[in-house]
């Protein structure tokens, strides 16, 4: 393969390494990064990034990239590269993403978050990197533990295990970094038994070596407290972060604040209960909560099905956890049900409304 975005990985004589086994033992026991502190603490200020573009334009070729690799597991290593393929790392990565921004700006390109539209022609989508949890990992670890970032090793590490690749950008006229990240399809990885190159008219085997492909297109940039999405599905892909859908799951949530008094934990509330849930996101989704609906009714309609509810004092519902969260909002959707003909209890997973027939004519 003689693609300009490939990139070889070989093997070297470096001091033994950590193994990707070791890495995800000392990741699940690092303390969670604590997604309301800090920045959360500061105003958000939204990135201009027609702005961000006309400057990085000017120093383009003087910024200082590295590159970083990201596995299945959200572990993050460090890339060593050949210095000809260090060239490469701004029209790989930067390059379209600074075309497409300024001549957006010429042809009118609107930035919207997601919570305002749906995407669409000449529309880049923003939210804050903060609302997508999986991110957070991966921010946390570059910009608190960067010290503990070993280098990737093929022999220690394995290349199918790596999901995408980012980019770091720093230069001293710029406040702080910005980051491009971007998936990488397994398709596009060579290693073993039945993977080859050609050199002239000869085809060989690949030895002692392996080799991706880095994907041509936008896809994700950070910058500040925003992330840019320039392709939707990547963002599913490499963060399980559904925008639509957590936005609605968000919206619903309010609704039901608005409506019930609930009693949370110290420190825990229906919004930051819901981040990152995808069984309780999913209940939000087709949430109705009418008129008729009412606390009293829920925990009646709980006690009738043994799914009972706690109350406090004050008469709060009492949510200690998002298992008593899901049995709420199953007792709002009307998710369970006893049937008359065994006394069996279910809960429903999908239903539908069965109308009286019409009278025949």
């Amino acid at each position: 393969m003689s693609d300009a975005s490939e990139i070889v990985a070989s093997g070297t004589d470096q001091e033994p390494v950590k193994t990707d086994e070791q890495l995800i033992e000392e990741a699940v026991a690092m303390p969670k990064p604590d997604v309301l502190a800090s920045d959360d603490d500061e105003p958000y200020e939204p990135t201009d990034i027609f702005a961000w573009a006309n400057n990085m334009y000017q120093y383009k070729d003087q910024v200082k990239y590295e590159l970083f690799l990201i596995n299945k597991n959200h572990v993050m290593y460090s890339a060593k590269l050949a210095p000809e393929l260090e060239k490469q790392l701004q029209p790989l990565f930067l390059t379209n993403i600074l075309e497409f921004v300024l001549n957006g700006a010429a042809e009118g390109l609107v930035v919207r978050g997601f919570e305002e539209a749906e995407a669409e022609d000449n529309v880049l989508q923003r939210t804050r990197w903060k609302n997508v949890d999986k991110l957070v990992e991966v921010m946390h670890w570059i910009r608190t533990q960067e010290d503990e970032i070993v280098q990737f090793v093929e022999e220690e590490h394995d290349l199918k295990r790596l999901k995408a690749v980012m980019l770091r950008g720093t230069h001293p006229a710029m406040p702080e970094p910005f980051y491009i990240i971007k998936a990488l399809p397994r398709a596009q990885m060579m290693k073993g038994d039945g993977a080859w190159m050609v050199s002239g008219k000869v085809f060989m085997p690949f030895e002692d070596a392996v080799a991706l492909k880095i994907p041509a297109d936008n896809q994700l940039l950070v910058i500040g407290q925003d992330l840019f999405v320039f392709s939707q599905p990547k963002l599913r892909s490499l963060f399980s972060y559904d925008a639509k859908k957590n936005s609605i799951a968000a919206k619903k949530a309010q609704e039901i604040i608005d409506k019930f008094n609930l009693s949370f934990a110290e420190g825990e509330d229906l919004q930051t209960m819901i981040k990152g849930n995808k069984g309780l996101i999913n209940k939000l989704q087709k949430l109705e909560i009418s008129e008729e609906i009412t606390k009293d009714k829920i925990l009646d309609h709980g006690e009738e099905l043994d799914v009972s509810l706690m109350t406090d004092e004050a008469g709060a519902i009492i949510i200690e956890n998002p298992k008593d969260l899901a049995r709420f909002i199953n007792l709002i959707n009307d998710d369970y049900i006893e049937s008359n003909l065994t006394g069996v209890r279910y809960e429903v997973i999908k239903k539908r409304e069965l109308r009286p027939p019409k009278p025949e004519e």
